[in-house]
């Protein structure tokens, strides 16, 4: 036979005392008790690395007109590149709204528009555009710019007047316009531009404006903002902070909502509406403000277009 070993009873087992060595002190973090993670090499900042820094942008938004039923327009494309972005607000409609700060310095943005024949186009935005330097504090600043292309078909009209441009100190810009026109396009194109915010100095910017009607140059025009030099003389800007100038073109009696002035040029206080050589005029204005400055267009442009 075999014996076996009689079984003892004993009490409820107890969870051995821990050691007080092995016990974390209440400033530090074991594995059990909630807590921050602790800092290892990459996760703790290194205070040599460069602060984050907004990258330059490239960007082209398009928008295309086409015909609809009725002869109403519809908008074709209209596609938003940001900081670039289309909303349309109505029938031929469409504003620009800023959805990202700039342009700043090294951005290179672009807006296509093609109006196709028989079609009109509203183009305007919310708010003044903010031209700033360059996110690299201590070093020269990059070059922005911002190019747009028209073109307006056979009996078309394009309206573009966005809110002013506006170059802060420090920035270094490039405006670029060129527009391609048909015969009998109607085109009323403002621009509007302001010398830096309240009480600085302005950057630099340089514009060109290119606008040709059935393959003939019907203005070419370059102008730049920001050389102390220039912008002080009294041949040039004398002591304005705002300059702007309005294209208007058609044949006359078909641009805008009157008959296109042919011919003659006519002269205001801060304004001068002057004849191209070919279907158009150019309105010119200066002005201590942008308010003023959009005042005097705006006569200009009713001078160009009695009623």
């Amino acid at each position: 036979m075999t014996r076996t070993a009689p079984v003892r009873r004993t009490g409820p087992v107890s969870a051995p005392r821990p050691d007080p060595a092995a016990v974390p002190p209440p400033d530090q973090t074991s594995a059990s008790q909630p807590g921050p993670a602790p800092q290892t090499s990459a996760s703790r900042p290194d205070p040599a690395a460069p602060a984050d820094r907004r990258r330059s942008m490239t960007a082209r938004a398009v928008l295309a007109t086409a015909p609809g039923p009725g002869g109403r327009t519809v908008l074709a494309t209209m596609r938003s590149a940001p900081p670039i972005t289309l909303r349309r607000t109505g029938p031929g409609q469409v504003y620009l709204v800023a959805t990202a700060a700039g342009p700043l310095g090294g951005d290179d943005l672009a807006l296509d528009i093609d109006v196709a024949p028989g079609t009109a186009l509203d183009v305007r935005s919310v708010a003044s555009t903010l031209v700033l330097p360059g996110p690299r504090p201590g070093s020269a600043p990059e070059e922005s710019s911002m190019t747009i292309t028209a073109r307006i078909g056979a009996g078309a009209s394009l309206r573009f007047a966005p809110e002013p441009t506006v170059l802060a100190a420090g920035c270094r810009h490039r405006m670029t316009v060129r527009l391609e026109l048909a015969p009998d396009a109607r085109v009323l194109w403002r621009e509007e531009i302001v010398f830096g915010r309240y009480g600085e100095a302005p950057g630099r910017c340089r514009t060109r404006f290119d606008a040709v009607v059935g393959g003939r140059p019907l203005l070419r025009q370059e102008f730049t903002v920001g050389d102390p030099a220039i912008d002080a003389s009294p041949a040039v800007y004398g002591d304005a902070r705002c300059v702007g100038g309005t294209l208007i073109t058609g044949p006359p009696g078909t641009a805008g909502s009157g008959s296109l002035l042919a011919g003659e040029a006519v002269i205001g206080d801060g304004w001068a509406v002057l004849p191209l050589a070919g279907p158009g005029v150019l309105v010119s204005a200066l002005a201590p403000d942008a308010a003023g400055l959009r005042r005097r267009l705006e006569r200009g442009e009713t001078a160009a277009l009695p009623r």
